[in-house]
């Protein structure tokens, strides 16, 4: 296999480990306005994701660096053409990262109100965002012969591309109202396990409804098989929520995201940024990639560094795998 090849899907792979990680993070913190009844309640909620959210939130700094060194060309017209939205998300992760730190400085309740409010949008903002951008990435952008993004920022805003950030916005919801379920006990519990269920339905009717038109409309054999994998988890998770095996639910939660990445790759493969009004200006695996003794450096970082980074990650979520109950945090209190 080619290097470009093999780092095109490294890279994928990368964002499939973002958006389950911080996926769920997202999840938790829009759940807030409907799980969180009083300050305990929503104490409980951001102490599931407390001591992990950040070290998610480090995959997508991962995966752009991978990004820029691989395919230096893609990673230029995209940040360039997406910069607004880009940016948007960037300045939802500062806000709600400053949230989750700020939040227990004081005791007032408005000042836990404002920063519960960020962290609510801080997380929404995101999950629909990436959806927009990775849509419009698998559409096709209109690019000039430099490889320039000619287009506006109300052109990203397309149905298709809707769709794909209601889905991201829909299955994040759902994978973190899932963890909730994971990680906690007693009546939050509960409610979470219900609230699932119900976003579940939702997210399959939408799901599906994206990744339909992304294999019919822009797909190939293989993208089409991963976005039937997807929809089949995504329908076995939510029954599994039902039942109550929520460890079964989030694992295939997770497998449900990371399969739609990978219908998205699928779709793209073998272009990164294709040009959708002239396919001679469309940016390929080819074209948009370093020379092949960068990634060949890259190519070698990776190997030894990656089993360090998943170890780490691994032994932090076992270290704080126990569930968390209303009593902790009033005991804490008192």
């Amino acid at each position: 296999m080619d290097l470009n090849i093999l780092w095109f899907w490294i890279i994928a792979f990368m964002f499939i480990g973002y958006f389950v990680l911080d996926g769920f993070d997202f999840g938790v913190g829009m759940s807030l306005p409907f799980l969180g009844k009083d300050d305990t309640d929503r104490r409980v909620l951001i102490n599931t994701i407390g001591p992990v959210w950040d070290l998610n939130e480090t995959w997508v700094i991962v995966a752009g660096a991978s990004l820029f060194a691989a395919f230096p060309e893609w990673y230029a017209t995209m940040f360039s053409g997406f910069y607004l939205p880009l940016l948007l998300i960037l300045l939802a992760l500062i806000v709600r990262g400053v949230s989750f730190e700020y939040r227990h400085q004081r005791p007032e309740s408005e000042w836990k109100r404002w920063f519960d409010g960020m962290i609510i949008v801080g997380s929404a903002v995101p999950a629909l965002l990436w959806g927009v951008a990775f849509a419009n990435v698998v559409r096709g952008v209109p690019l000039d012969a430099d490889f320039n993004y000619t287009g506006t920022v109300l052109d990203l805003l397309n149905p298709y591309a809707l769709l794909g950030g209601l889905t991201t916005l829909l299955l994040f919801f759902t994978h973190g109202v899932i963890f909730v379920t994971l990680k906690t006990e007693g009546d939050i519990r509960r409610r979470a396990q219900k609230l699932a269920t119900r976003a579940g339905v939702a997210t399959i009717v939408v799901a599906a409804a994206f990744l339909g038109w992304t294999t019919f409309g822009f797909g190939t054999p293989t993208s089409g098989l991963f976005a039937a994998a997807a929809a089949l988890t995504l329908i076995v998770s939510v029954v599994a929520n039902l039942l109550g095996a929520e460890r079964w639910a989030f694992g295939l939660m997770a497998a449900t995201i990371g399969l739609a990445v990978l219908t998205l790759f699928a779709s793209l493969f073998p272009f990164v940024m294709p040009a959708s009004n002239d396919p001679a200006n469309s940016l390929t695996i080819a074209n948009a990639s370093s020379s092949p003794y960068t990634l060949q450096v890259m190519s070698w970082t990776a190997l030894i560094g990656m089993p360090f980074i998943l170890g780490y990650q691994a032994f932090t979520y076992w270290v704080f795998r126990k569930r968390i109950a209303r009593s902790h945090i009033e005991s804490a209190v008192h």
